[in-house]
């Protein structure tokens, strides 16, 4: 992997903090995670080695975010994620919705970027060594990602796409497909046509198709 292939890998991952305010920061620690990630490899890994630098390089950029904070990270980062859980219920129950980070942002009073890396650090990173049990057959997390290396890369192009549509079409993405709710029903939310649903729905996964294949 060349400097400029590195570089690319390196501001893919930073693409997972669009709230987080100093992009270079992120960079040059991610950096740190990729130089880890060159110590560790070994070619004998049956996984490709941006599969395998990727989780040193959103290690180290988690780190950052965490401990980059006007909060302590132990207790405090603790009671707000306890008042986001709150001001969710709240806000779902008052929109008939789950609430964007914004809206749970304006609640609190908050900046966006806190409120999505304190739910981000609820979610550990997990050592490449690690082991795991699947099917009963126990594999460390590299084995498992040689396994899904092309997902990843298409994943992460992929939520790179979804950041880009407006709120409505990322609701609309949001409700078809990760809700699972029927064109009909989001029709009738909506006060429109299940035709024209349908229509919309096309032109979004248009855009998307034609953001994949120019990224």
């Amino acid at each position: 992997m060349d400097e400029l292939q590195k570089q690319k890998l390196i501001w893919k991952v930073v693409k997972h903090f669009p709230y987080y305010p100093n992009k270079e920061d992120l960079f040059q620690v991610g950096y740190i995670g990729l130089l880890n990630a060159e110590k560790n490899y070994k070619e004998g890994f049956d996984t490709k080695f941006s599969s395998y630098a990727y989780f040193y390089i959103l290690g180290e950029m988690k780190k950052l975010t965490r401990e980059d904070k006007p909060i302590k990270v132990s207790r405090d980062l603790t009671a707000l994620n306890a008042k986001i859980e709150k001001v969710n219920v709240l806000l779902t129950q008052k929109l008939g919705r789950t609430p964007t980070v914004r809206e749970i942002a304006t609640t609190l009073g908050l900046e966006e970027w806190m409120i999505a890396e304190a739910l981000g650090s609820k979610t550990p990173v997990k050592s490449m060594e690690e082991p795991v049990n699947l099917d009963g057959k126990e594999m460390c997390y590299h084995e498992l990602i040689s396994d899904k290396q092309k997902d990843i890369d298409l994943l992460l192009d992929l939520k790179h796409s979804l950041q880009k549509l407006t709120r409505e079409e990322h609701q609309l993405i949001q409700d078809l497909y990760f809700k699972e709710r029927t064109q009909s029903e989001v029709a009738k939310e909506l006060h429109t046509s299940q035709v024209q649903v349908s229509r919309k729905k096309e032109k979004v996964l248009q855009k998307i198709r034609e953001d994949l294949t120019y990224s």
